[in-house]
């Protein structure tokens, strides 16, 4: 076990947190601001790299396929929060959960129709395409990229919530939103702009996700579990603590998943341990998050937007 993989795999960590981030900072505001239940936003993450995916195969722009991603989530959120999510605000959260369920089925299913059931390829930019050297090891250049991204998304976010006017009262919103209506603020238009922003995250997430993962439907799934984890771990309505929460996931999940088959070798035949060590990493962030939820239920940054 050697340093050169300890970095590496620490720096892949990073790379998968700053993605979670991406699609935690617009739920949990979603979630924390309008208490809304949102199951379909992994669905704009997949609509977000299939975008990227069908604009880079038409014009080999890597950027313009991100700007696709982008402006098509962006459309797809109004589209979504002024037909369906605004009816149910007011409704129960068992209602959000259906609806967004029922959305991510219809979605699944569309992309299916629209590109078929067979993956879509992504290719690395050709100026990402090649590797840079960190403490004398060599990195993917794109993944360092993707790490850069996630940052200055993060710099932004923080920017937006604690230094500009909406982000007041988004922060107000999320304590108070009665009251913030009350002073005259247009809550349908806050809500509508945090559904729309949070929609936008999730397909640039989409969209620098597609060149290292396969860009399939119901690819939205599994990560937002994991997004959700972020979520309570961080602190419902925290933009802060769902970087800080999304870090420390992504950190956990990679090294449990390279190092615990190889610590399992010292105790157990390497075949078990083989088979072992995959399934009890894919266990560690679950009860990181019980035993956050047993210490602090609030989440581990409550409080700090």
């Amino acid at each position: 076990m050697g340093l050169t993989l300890i970095l590496s795999q620490l720096l892949n960590g990073l790379q998968y947190g700053v993605l979670l981030f991406l699609l935690a900072a617009g739920l949990t505001l979603v979630f924390g601001i309008m208490s809304f239940v949102n199951l379909a936003h992994g669905s704009l993450y997949m609509l977000g790299a299939y975008f990227a995916a069908t604009v880079f195969r038409h014009t080999n722009s890597f950027i313009l396929a991100v700007l696709a991603a982008l402006v098509g989530c962006l459309a797809v959120g109004v589209v979504l929060e002024r037909t369906a999510v605004s009816r149910l605000y007011r409704r129960d959260h068992l209602d959000h959960v259906l609806v967004t369920f029922g959305l991510v089925l219809f979605f699944n299913e569309m992309v299916q129709i629209i590109w078929g059931s067979q993956p879509l390829f992504l290719p690395v930019p050709s100026w990402l395409d090649s590797t840079v050297s960190i403490l004398g090891m060599t990195y993917p250049a794109y993944r360092v990229a993707i790490i850069v991204v996630g940052l200055l998304v993060a710099i932004g976010a923080h920017w937006l919530i604690h230094k500009t006017r909406l982000g007041m009262l988004i922060r107000a919103g999320s304590v108070n939103p009665q009251m913030v209506g009350a002073l005259g603020v247009n809550i349908k238009l806050l809500n509508a702009l945090l559904f729309a922003l949070g929609a936008m995250l999730a397909g640039l997430a989409g969209a620098i996700a597609g060149p290292i993962l396969s860009v399939q439907s119901g690819m939205g799934e599994p990560v937002l579990i994991t997004t959700l984890v972020v979520i309570v771990i961080g602190g419902i309505g925290s933009v802060s603590g769902a970087f800080y929460a999304a870090l420390v996931v992504g950190v956990a999940d990679t090294l449990g998943r390279a190092f615990l088959p190889i610590m399992l070798h010292q105790f157990m035949a390497r075949d078990l341990a083989n088979a072992a060590g995959p399934a009890i990493a894919s266990m560690l962030i679950y009860v990181l998050m019980a035993v956050v939820l047993a210490i602090r239920p609030q989440g581990l940054f409550a409080g700090g937007k």
